[in-house]
């Protein structure tokens, strides 16, 4: 008998059929993270939010790396990861993490 499919709101981001609930959430927050830090790179008085917001978003898109089981969640992660890096490269540019 088969499992019957879980067609949730992430239920693209599991190709294989198994429900990846961290894994999703690492792909989620990394892609959240990354476009609050390439829109606020946009204004330079928001340095500081958009460099520490990409620096977040670096690590959490690597440890997702890490641990991504399927190709979507990683598709997801590349998207966010170089959203991330570009905000905190801009963030940096323009007056870094302190300010």
């Amino acid at each position: 008998m088969t499992q019957a499919a879980h067609h949730g709101p992430l239920s693209f981001l599991n190709t294989d059929g198994r429900s990846h609930p961290v894994e999703n959430a690492f792909a989620l927050v990394t892609l959240l993270l990354g476009a609050i830090a390439a829109l606020t790179a946009i204004s330079p008085g928001l340095h500081v939010v958009s460099s520490w917001v990409g620096l977040v978003g670096i690590a959490t898109g690597g440890w997702g790396q890490m641990i991504s089981a399927t190709t979507a969640e990683r598709f997801v992660l590349v998207i966010g990861l170089g959203a991330a890096a570009v905000g905190f490269y801009l963030g940096v540019a323009h007056g870094g993490l302190y300010g």
